[in-house]
């Protein structure tokens, strides 16, 4: 975001550290002054005839001045009032021009250069950023658009005035801190008196000298809330809100203070299988900046959409066409790795206080900004009090002065100092009644008072008029002995004048991590030679592998039993006499490797089953005894945990009696990589032949629904939805009446209409009452679901059908409730669904419900069934089991005996 001043000018490289300036560092510079101010540069071996001046003097300091006035005058917001030095001034300015009516920008640009000293474009700029945050001032015409990125229409056509908001919260001349203008012919305010957390509300970014500011926006109504929290002694939370709305992650906000960030989404949404929609953006980015990083990440491969069109106008709407087969769920994901669609934003709470750069959090910057309102109230209340006891101190006078009928005496005291003696003592009987001492200047005024005002005057006018003072006094005098109270209302005052249609925008979630290497198009080929060692993309006249990306790491493993991880490349050499090599996924754990090996060139074979995590890539782990000359005789990879049988045939050595025999390696524990593993035999194998294909060793997966992100996962986060097998799928159905069974993938996304997600039972029926549009009448109906891994609907695709409950117990039963007609309100009917029908097709219409009009259905705790156990398989061995290794070894008479070691 451009700052509205140029305050840009060498920025220290890390944002998040203060500056360290050594004004005495002047090595390497000498200077030599001219009378006409010029500065010239010599090199230390000058000319010996010239004269060389070492640097001194004011430059010694120039630097260091130089920041200080960066910092404080024009990129860092005061504590005080939330302004930086141009924002003040452009407030100050249009309230001197505040006539009710729109001023030219480029008039009140031109007043503000009265007090701001640095340009009309920058205080231009300034004031169509103020401008567009929608707070303090009222705009007429072009004045862009944040959500395009388009920028306003030149100072001279665009017009501006205070807001209400403005003019109630920003100005109060009587208790305004003044100073002077820079030439010394104007006053200006040196903090404005704002009663409100606008540094909080508006935000604010700024570049100084060694170092930066990055305030983020909250939100209006929040912040009032948390005020008046502040005031009551409550603890409370502040979180950014943004006018591009989007989807925020602030778990770590960390108070908006320095190592923080923020993390914002756009929010993309389904349009159909084809087409996706963004129809927020994330803060600090516009639709153009992405757009551009969405064909940026297409052109590089990493995702492959068909085109792009932008249609934002008040509203952002930027539709997304994908090719046929593209899954739109993976390039959501893939949105948020690859482009601007997730940004990450790092508050820095810098602002000054008492001339010098404070860091501090947003919390406490709410505080600061509430107790000064609560002091600039109790100033305003204090000067409302002296005003309203002058006025009533003078109104006593006026009438003692005119009821005495001291006017009448006037003529008998030709000088000033006798006739106030006179009046001084005729007003002493009187001087316990005052509120003050009366003095030379309230005398002067009554002997001013018109003698037609004095001839008109009515005591009971002004004995009213006195009463009204004195209750005016005591609520002002009440006010200042209650100010929390009176704050605390002053901040509900503003919320309800105010906060209409200043909800918050952003909505906060916890964002599930994406795996780049998951989401990511594999829009190249791996191909291998596995006889001389190379892997890559380029080797395309050998061995195809497998579809990859350019971020994917590759995981190979040798016939000498070494195993390497390596990033894709064109061409790679990892080893000689590669058995096996696949796209490699570091958070996989049910992916289960079977080996056999032999220790050494003639020594024992030995069976393990591990899984591979937490390597470093590029490194030759062995996963053998390590002894010269082993060798791996027979490798599987299983990537849902399976555990074959296999059959091992031996030479014939000795008097070894059975040459055969099976091995099931269900049998065996899942142990780390490092394992050495069991024994198989002593003798030499001649051949290992698969006997049966293995099933999944590994428990049934438990698998979570996360509401807050929309998502599953297997983190223990949300709902448990179950206990999933390979073959175990989900149940979605959503609010338009549609139903699909899908396999419950983690990248899965749902769509916010979704109103049941659970376990799918195929033998459990689903009961549903829904309102044909057609036929204008209700419908009843239960059916099991037909057909898997498509989305159908189940009620009818009339545009007027609508679904109004579903349910997926056993006997649901449900409670009608009967629309009043002509007067007559028919009682509440509960309907047991399964009485009332059979289970039916899945497109069947169903049975009338009613006839009569229904103002709601409501869905009623069902009726008790004891669902039949689900008996399912035991497994072996889970991944996370550490039983100790089995030994298998075959005995002289052939027989195989597993032992534990």
């Amino acid at each position: 975001m451009k700052d509205e001043e140029e305050d840009n000018i060498l920025p220290n490289e890390d944002e998040n550290n203060d500056a360290s300036f050594d004004a005495n560092d002047q090595e390497g510079f000498d200077d030599i002054s001219t009378s006409s101010g010029m500065h010239h540069f010599y090199e230390n071996n000058a000319d010996e005839h010239d004269t060389i001046t070492k640097v001194t003097g004011m430059y010694k300091d120039w630097f260091l001045d130089y920041a200080s006035y960066v910092i404080l005058e024009r990129a860092v917001p005061a504590i005080e009032d939330g302004f930086k030095p141009v924002q003040r001034r452009i407030m100050h300015s249009l309230k001197e021009l505040d006539d009710g009516r729109y001023n030219k920008v480029a008039n009140v640009v031109g007043h503000t250069m009265q007090y701001h000293p640095h340009g009309d474009q920058s205080i231009a700029d300034a004031m169509v950023q103020i401008g567009q945050k929608d707070l303090l001032i009222d705009c007429q015409g072009n004045w862009g658009n944040i959500l395009t990125g388009d920028g306003a229409a030149a100072s001279r056509y665009i017009e501006a005035r205070l807001s209400k908001f403005a003019l109630e919260v920003l100005y109060s001349p009587k208790i305004t801190d003044w100073g002077v203008s820079y030439d010394g012919r104007r006053a200006e305010p040196n903090n404005l008196p704002v009663k409100f957390p606008l540094l909080l509300a508006q935000g604010a970014e700024g570049i100084a000298v060694g170092l930066s500011t990055k305030v983020l926006p909250h939100n209006f109504n929040e912040l009032i809330d948390a005020s008046i929290k502040i005031l009551k002694g409550k603890p409370f939370t502040l979180y950014p809100d943004f006018q591009t709305a989007g989807i925020a992650d602030v778990s770590n906000y960390n108070d908006g203070m320095r190592g923080g960030r923020v993390r914002v989404r756009a929010k993309i949404s389904q349009l159909d299988k084809n087409t996706l929609v963004i129809t927020q953006i994330p803060f600090s980015t516009n639709t153009s900046s992405l757009i551009d990083s969405i064909l940026k990440a297409n052109e590089k491969g990493k995702i492959k959409i068909k085109k792009i069109e932008d249609n934002t106008a008040a509203e952002v709407e930027i539709l997304i066409h994908l090719f046929p087969g593209v899954s739109p769920d993976k390039t959501i994901d893939a949105l948020f790795a690859f482009t601007a669609c997730e940004t990450s934003v790092a508050p820095l709470g810098c602002v000054i206080e008492d001339n010098k750069p404070l860091f501090i959090g947003v919390s406490d910057m709410l505080k600061i900004s509430t107790d000064r309102t609560v002091d600039l109230l109790r100033q305003e209340l204090e000067i409302q009090l002296e005003e309203l006891k002058n006025k009533w101190h003078f109104s006593t006078l006026e009438k003692i002065f005119i009821r005495e009928e001291m006017y009448i005496d006037f003529k008998l005291y030709s000088d000033r100092e006798s006739l106030y003696k006179y009046m001084y003592d005729r007003f002493e009987p009187f001087k316990a009644s005052f509120v003050r001492e009366i003095n030379d200047d309230d005398l002067q005024k009554l002997t001013q008072i018109p003698m037609i005002r004095i001839t008109r005057f009515d005591s009971d006018k002004a004995d009213d008029f006195i009463a009204k003072l004195e209750d005016e006094m005591k609520e002002v005098q009440h006010h200042l002995d209650h100010i929390i109270d009176f704050a605390i209302a002053y901040f509900a005052k503003l919320k309800e004048k105010y906060g209409k249609g200043k909800e918050r925008q952003t909505e906060l979630r916890i964002f599930d991590d994406i795996e780049a290497t998951k989401v990511v198009l594999r829009n190249t080929k791996l191909y291998v030679n596995r006889e001389e060692g190379f892997v890559g993309t380029s080797l395309k006249k050998d061995e195809y592998v497998v579809d990859c990306s350019d971020i994917d790491d590759v995981i190979v493993f040798l016939r000498n039993g070494t195993m390497m991880i390596t990033k894709v490349d064109a061409k790679t050499f990892v080893g000689k006499d590669i058995i096996h090599v696949a796209i490699f996924d570091k958070g996989d754990k049910r992916t289960i490797y079977n080996m056999i090996y032999r220790d050494g060139k003639s020594g024992p074979s030995y069976i393990k089953r591990f899984n591979v995590s937490g390597v470093t890539r590029d490194k030759a782990y062995d996963l053998t005894n390590e002894t010269p000359g082993s060798q791996i005789l027979y490798f599987s990879c299983n990537p849902n945990g399976e555990a074959e049988v296999i059959n091992i045939i031996l030479r014939q050595v000795g008097s070894i009696k059975k040459l055969k025999f099976d091995i099931d390696f269900a049998k065996l524990a899942i142990k780390g990589r490092a394992s050495k593993g069991n024994l198989v035999t002593k003798y030499p194998i001649k051949k290992i032949e698969l006997k049966e294909k293995g099933i999944s060793t590994l428990l049934p997966r438990k698998v979570w629904f996360d509401d807050t992100v929309q998502r599953l996962n297997v983190d223990g986060r949300g709902e448990l939805l179950g206990e999933f097998r390979p073959s175990d799928k989900l149940l979605v159905i959503s609010q338009a009446g549609k139903l699909k069974v899908i396999i419950p993938e983690l990248s899965t996304h749902f769509d916010e209409d979704m109103i049941v997600l659970e376990k799918w039972n195929p033998k459990k029926p689903i009961s549903a009452i829904y309102f044909d549009g057609e036929k204008e009448r209700y419908f009843i109906k239960r059916f099991l679901v037909e057909v898997e891994h498509k989305e159908e609907s189940f009620i009818t695709d009339h545009p007027n059908s609508k679904l109004e409950i579903v349910a997926t117990d056993y006997r649901p039963v449900a409670e009608l409730i009967f629309a009043k007609v002509k007067g007559v309100q028919k009682e509440n009917q509960v309907v047991d669904i399964e009485s009332f029908i059979a289970v039916k097709g899945f497109k069947a219409l169903g049975n009338q419900l009613t006839t009569d009009k229904l103002k709601q259905v409501n869905l009623l705790d069902p009726l008790p069934y004891e669902e039949p156990e689900e008996v399912l398989p035991e497994p072996t061995e889970n991944i996370e089991d550490t039983v100790d290794d089995a030994s298998i070894q075959l005995e002289d008479d052939g027989q195989v005996t597993l032992s534990l070691e």
